[in-house]
């Protein structure tokens, strides 16, 4: 199994550069087609009193701006892409709503495995990708990096944070191209529960035995939270076993506010040290 579209989300000029090397390394690696993401925001514009209608020279300087970088990461990805060789194509739309609009679901629902890179909490942007909507909507895994890397590294060693959810099933299946080419893949549970079929000591082995059967080298590790939250005890885990990539399910606690994160996935993407691989 392997990824043969990847859609590479390129918010902006500062990270497409990041989101392009990651995304060509994978089609070069899975003989993919790589396809070129970037949505023009339409900014909100200034309004002039009194009679609050739009200013027509700030709407075309928006826009102006807005096409500008279009056109920078635009020849950015083309250039790269040419470079290394592998099929690619750059897809643009002007947009209101970020990449929560239509089409750009559609690029998104048609793809294997969608790349992007992690927002910058020091340096907020409304074109940053909307990634909840991506997760939501798309109905595909999503590849995080952390916006702390600045180029490709292998993927070798793979944590799966499991709890038997639908979302973690998901994900982990989703993530399959990666597992089987990782030299080790560790089912990490939290707090396991214990069921009518599994004792907390116990928790995996389902998956792990299907996974085995691909061929994946796979290992169970359960672990007390005590009293810190599950997010830290995964990030002292990432740290502590120098994990590549993190395989975890995306959650909400509310169905009526299912653009924001909820619990764990939210802490840890906020403070992500590790790719991430999501799947809801």
């Amino acid at each position: 199994m392997s990824y043969k579209t990847i859609l590479a989300i390129l918010d902006t000029s500062d990270n497409a550069g990041v989101a392009i090397d990651f995304a060509l390394a994978l089609a070069a690696e899975h003989d993919a087609h790589v396809i070129g993401l970037h949505a023009e925001i339409i900014s909100a514009v200034p309004l002039v009193a009194p009679m609050e209608i739009p200013d027509p020279v700030a709407v075309q300087a928006l826009q102006d701006m807005a096409h500008t970088e279009s056109q920078q990461i635009k020849e950015t990805f083309n250039n790269k892409a040419h470079a290394n060789g592998v099929s690619f194509e750059w897809r643009s739309f002007a947009s209101s709503v970020g990449y929560a609009s239509q089409p750009l679901l559609e690029s998104a629902r048609s793809s294997d495995l969608i790349v992007a890179v992690q927002p910058d909490p020091a340096s907020p942007s409304d074109a940053h990708v909307d990634v909840e909507s991506f997760l939501f909507e798309s109905g595909r895994p999503v590849l995080m990096i952390p916006y702390i890397f600045k180029q490709p590294k292998p993927i070798k060693r793979v944590l799966i944070a499991w709890n038997g959810s639908k979302e973690a099933a998901r994900a982990t299946f989703d993530a399959m191209p990666f597992l089987e080419a990782a030299d080790a893949v560790e089912i990490f549970s939290v707090d396991p529960v214990e069921t009518n079929g599994e004792t907390p000591l116990l928790t995996g082995t389902e998956i792990a035995a299907t996974l085995t059967r691909h061929g994946i080298k796979v290992t169970l590790v359960t672990a007390s939270s005590a009293d810190k939250s599950a997010s830290h005890v995964i990030e002292n885990r990432l740290s502590d076993s120098s994990i590549d990539l993190l395989v975890m399910g995306a959650y909400t606690h509310s169905r009526l506010w299912q653009m924001i994160f909820g619990g764990t996935t939210k802490t840890l993407l906020q403070s992500m040290t590790a790719l991430t691989l999501l799947s809801r």
